[in-house]
């Protein structure tokens, strides 16, 4: 049977993956392309935040209902999950962290995450654990416009001018070695998708690549090939562009801990 440990590790996974993300997307606040797009940009960080919100509030409560088992002590709150961690704890993907760099990198690793995203939490909606799926369906009807939209921009981009079809062509290709870790399950996510409670992501990999081969062939990009990919997030081992971003998103509650407005 799957220990309070894994759980608390697997919700962290979801929650990490989009506060990080959010994070990202946030830095285009004010930097948009087109004024409709600095909102829409804005508008989805800001869902993947709220999300974020609901994935620590559960892992909250994990910890806690862990700890005071131990000691009779709280678990750590939504604050200290996201502000007062160091790099090694943060569970995300790989993908999420990567820089934002132009407009053709963000939508090439929204694109590859969204679709994921929607396919996770279609199979989390059916999980036997009640919170996850509570949370999992509240969140799929967000994510749903998010991968509409940003398949909407690969098709844009890529079947536009020369400029922007190369752009979004070596954006799919540069950030195609992260996506294999999204269907890379560990120890966690086997031991809890046996109990129904996690998705058995190895099972989206073949839906996810039909979805992702049929808006490129509509945009007229090619899709990669490259088999070798990038993996660690889930484990704690991240890139350097984590600890940079971790360094400003954490930088005014280190300063001000416990502050509130």
């Amino acid at each position: 049977m799957a220990s309070d440990q894994q759980l608390l590790d697997y919700v962290l996974r979801l929650a990490d993956s989009d506060l990080i993300l959010a994070q990202r997307l946030g830095e285009w606040v004010g930097h948009g392309p087109v004024l409709e797009e600095d909102i829409a940009l804005t508008n989805v960080g800001l869902d993947l935040l709220g999300q974020a919100r609901l994935w620590f509030a559960y892992a909250s409560e994990i910890e806690a209902r862990e700890v005071q088992a131990q000691s009779g002590g709280a678990g750590r709150s939504e604050d200290e999950f996201a502000f007062m961690r160091e790099g090694g704890s943060f569970r995300n993907l790989l993908l999420a962290e990567q820089p934002n760099g132009n407009y053709a990198d963000t939508t090439a690793r929204q694109f590859y995450f969204d679709v994921w995203h929607e396919l996770l939490l279609r199979s989390l909606a059916g999980s036997r654990d009640r919170r996850i799926a509570e949370i999992a369906t509240k969140a799929l009807k967000e994510v749903m416009y998010h991968a509409e939209r940003s398949a909407d921009w690969v098709i844009r981009l890529g079947d536009g001018t020369d400029l922007s079809h190369a752009r979004m062509q070596s954006a799919i290709d540069d950030l195609w070695m992260y996506t294999g870790e999204m269907f890379a399950a560990d120890d966690t996510e086997i031991a809890l998708a046996a109990e129904g409670v996690a998705a058995d992501v190895g099972a989206l990999l073949p839906v996810w690549r039909d979805r992702v081969a049929s808006v490129l062939d509509e945009a007229t990009l090619t899709m990669p090939s490259a088999a070798w990919m990038q993996r660690g997030g889930k484990q704690g081992v991240h890139t350097e562009h984590l600890g940079r971003l971790l360094a400003e998103m954490q930088s005014l509650h280190r300063a001000h801990p416990g502050a509130q407005w």
